[in-house]
């Protein structure tokens, strides 16, 4: 469980992965802000969402989660009511004003009827109270990112690689491809956009997060490694770089745009 204030969760993490993007279905890397001002709360959160790969961004205020949450894509907002500077409960209806669908999930200690109807009523599409278990934020979670969306494949397929969504495996040919869930959700990106050239920033937008380095070279990185990996000695070549512009998975003799 996690405490109301303070302390360690007991269990230890377990991974999941469901993909989703604000109004187009499980179509991308995940998104997800957490407004929360127990740090160490917000920091086991973020850690069980980074692990499987999630780009989280975490603020600690109603004000700064309120301007994130407004000029910022996310697929799920995770909201704690008692912030300082802005109470969640003025940041969700602001944010409901404004006529933003992104699903809100809050977690609060204040876990009366009175006021699970209170947030419910303002706009949120769940309601957890503190302490809670670990595995319960995480099933509230993925039913969270699968309402509103359309039925979709759990598998994706360029040329001979097979992504499995569901199980996280992923196969060339008759060859299972072992990833980090960084490389995981990297080739998952460029799976869901075959055949396109994708930019260094799109890419670093959608697989990192806000608080990316953008001075870095992390993404020719992690395509490196992921390129190894896929391609290695494998021919075709599926990964490709566009000099200047960013990369791409191409399916052979596919025409690109």
């Amino acid at each position: 469980m996690y405490p109301a204030a303070g302390g360690n969760p007991s269990g230890r993490l377990v991974s999941f992965r469901l993909e989703t993007r604000e109004g187009a279905g499980l179509n991308g890397v995940v998104r997800i802000l957490v407004v929360e001002d127990e740090k160490k709360l917000a920091g086991f959160i973020k850690r069980a969402l980074v692990e499987d790969a999630h780009a989280v961004d975490v603020c600690h205020d109603g004000e700064e989660g309120a301007h994130l949450a407004s000029t910022e894509s996310y697929d799920l907002l995770i909201l704690d009511l008692l912030l300082p500077k802005k109470d969640g409960w003025t940041v969700l209806r602001e944010f409901r004003e404004k006529k933003r669908a992104t699903p809100v999930l809050i977690l609060s200690a204040r876990g009366q009827v009175k006021d699970r109807v209170k947030g419910l009523d303002l706009g949120a599409d769940d309601y957890l109270a503190k302490p809670f278990a670990l595995d319960e934020l995480r099933a509230r979670v993925r039913a969270l990112l699968r309402r509103g969306s359309e039925a979709s494949a759990s598998t994706l397929k360029v040329a001979d690689v097979t992504m499995d969504l569901l199980r996280r495996e992923v196969h060339r040919g008759k060859d299972e491809i072992r990833l980090t869930p960084r490389e995981y959700a990297l080739l998952e990106y460029l799976m869901r956009h075959p055949n396109r050239v994708l930019t260094r920033t799109s890419i670093a937008e959608h697989v990192w997060d806000y608080s990316f380095d953008w001075q870095s070279n992390v993404v020719d990185v992690f395509v490196n490694y992921l390129r190894r990996k896929l391609d290695g000695d494998r021919h075709p070549k599926l990964i490709h770089t566009v000099r200047g512009v960013g990369y791409m998975i191409k399916e052979p003799d596919a025409e690109v745009p």
